[in-house]
């Protein structure tokens, strides 16, 4: 690790415990992790297709991103020990924990050199979003898009792509919050006409005889009830964590030739899944070399109504070591979510 890297690191862990956001961390689009794997299992319908569907829908796929290992599997175990040192430099910080991520990453160098790179872009994110006491969340007030927002750079461009992430349905309708997260996404979508709009998620929630879609509904009310022209959206009906949401948004976002992004969520889940979207983005790029940026973010300011969301680190770790395809046995061993 650089000397910069690691001055950065240690500023990092002195002012962890008192990282800036809108609201606290934590949180599941649809239900999270391999950890409750058998609750969404349970709770998941085929969804219904329509004959004549006004954007297209990808097939569900499983939560790695190419035919190929993300990583060398000699390299399972150091990366399971980054990720938990991560959360650990989260949860609590001491002195030590840079040297330690240090020597973890050496480990994982001595494997391989692409891991090695991986590694380090998965634990710059992680330093940045998670760590950083300067780390702004931009959240939405029902009335005005935050000006943070709009002097952020976001292009007004096809090659802009608004991801808003679903939130699971109740008796197959939307709740509060999933609306909520569409409002605020709606106003992007207004100041900025060109970009595409990506809506993830899959047919959750108790109730759900019909098999309804997050990202159908999302898509109905964004076109019918909000005006966004249908041929903006874009929507991902397999989606049922947020690993697969990242997964998919960005198979979609290749197919349409998009190189930046802004995700919506609600303020406790941001932190969470642009670290799962970093990991999915440094894959493309150094796997084939594709490179999409994270340009902003945008929340609805909420708690979550799970208190197991506020996990949001563990979550992340977890999901993060999904898409590098670490084993059950390995990701037993990250912290629990339920902790």
């Amino acid at each position: 690790m650089s000397n910069k890297k690691l001055t950065a690191l240690v500023t990092a862990v002195l002012f962890a415990l008192s990282a800036a956001s809108c609201s606290t961390p934590a949180e599941e689009t649809t239900i999270e992790t391999t950890q409750t794997v058998a609750t969404t299992t349970a709770e998941t319908t085929a969804a219904t297709e329509t004959e004549e569907p006004l954007a297209p829908v990808i097939q569900p796929r499983e939560p790695h991103v190419f035919d190929e290992p993300a990583i060398n599997e000699d390299n399972a175990d150091n990366f399971r020990a980054l990720l938990t040192t991560m959360v650990n430099a989260y949860e609590a910080p001491n002195e030590e924990i840079d040297w330690a991520l240090n020597e973890e990453l050496t480990n994982i160098q001595a494997v391989s050199e692409l891991d090695y790179e991986l590694a380090n872009d998965i634990l710059d994110n992680w330093t940045q979003v998670f760590l950083y006491s300067d780390y702004e969340l931009y959240c939405y007030n029902s009335e005005d898009m935050a000006p943070e927002v709009a002097n952020a750079g976001i292009p007004n461009s096809s090659s802009h792509a608004i991801i808003i992430l679903g939130y699971e349905l109740n008796n197959g309708q939307m709740q509060d919050e999933l609306v909520s997260r569409l409002d605020a996404a709606v106003s992007l979508a207004h100041a900025y006409p060109e970009t595409i709009i990506l809506c993830s998620g899959g047919a959750t929630g108790p109730n759900n005889s019909q098999g309804n879609t997050e990202a159908g509904l999302m898509r109905d009310y964004l076109v019918d009830e909000c005006g966004i022209d249908a041929s903006r959206v874009f929507i991902d009906e397999s989606a049922m964590t947020t690993a697969e949401n990242a997964i998919n948004t960005f198979e979609m976002m290749r197919d349409n030739d998009v190189h930046s992004y802004t995700i919506v969520t609600s303020s406790y889940h941001m932190k969470w899944s642009q670290a799962v979207y970093n990991v999915v983005a440094a894959l493309y790029r150094t796997r084939i070399d594709y490179d999409v940026q994270s340009i902003a973010n945008y929340c609805y300011e909420t708690e979550p109504s799970v208190a197991y969301y506020r996990n949001d680190d563990r979550f992340a770790a977890h999901q993060i070591g999904e898409i590098l395809d670490l084993s059950q046995e390995t990701l037993d061993q990250l912290p629990s979510v339920f902790n």
